[in-house]
């Protein structure tokens, strides 16, 4: 085996104040913190959909994407973004979901009451469930249920089955939910009096 010699290299009083000409790679990731999205919000993708614009010169064509953007802890929003590309698409929408958020009321982990959510030619209809009961939904009424924080629920759906109507009218239903508290309040009444 050779042994390699260690040379010394000293510093001239000219060189002293000077940066090495080599960047150490690894020092500038150190540094600088990843860029993350907000951890506070889970998002899903329901669907992403190519769509085209006829113009003078032919198709321009984009995509349209639909996130439903939630914490789990009954603060729920959709939105829709549109972009030239899909991840771009998927970005506008999930900004624009954090913006149009509403309050859901759960009771136990499930709703107050019975309720139809109306979209269109979309019925979704939303029972509360006992506990153990899971989340009984179609997919895109999925989404939106489980980024709520609703874990025991039953719904069923009538009517189209567009994804994009499906979502609309399941977060329709969620925004007309009320609690034993806020009737009893409208009314003038105590909770005991209902």
């Amino acid at each position: 085996m050779s042994e390699v010699n260690e040379v010394k290299v000293e510093k001239t009083p000219e060189l002293q104040g000077r940066k090495p000409f080599f960047k150490d790679k690894n020092k500038d990731k150190r540094e600088r913190p990843a860029r993350r999205e907000d951890s506070e919000f889970d998002k899903t993708v329901v669907c992403v959909r190519r769509v085209t614009k006829v113009v003078k010169g032919g198709r321009t064509l984009r995509f349209s994407a639909l996130v439903v953007v939630g914490d789990k802890k009954g603060r729920v929003g959709i939105a829709i973004g549109k972009a030239k590309e899909v991840s771009g698409a998927i970005e506008k929408a999930t900004t624009m979901a954090k913006k149009n958020l509403i309050n859901v009321p759960i009771v136990d982990g499930t709703i107050p009451h019975d309720i139809i959510g109306k979209f269109s030619a979309t019925n979704v209809l939303m029972f509360p469930a006992p506990a153990g009961t899971g989340v009984i939904a179609g997919g895109s009424a999925r989404a939106v249920l489980e980024l709520a924080g609703i874990h025991n629920i039953v719904t069923k759906r009538h009517g189209s089955s567009n994804k994009i109507n499906v979502v609309k009218a399941t977060i329709e239903g969620l925004k007309s939910l009320k609690t034993k508290e806020e009737i009893a309040a409208r009314r003038g009444k105590s909770v005991d009096e209902i």
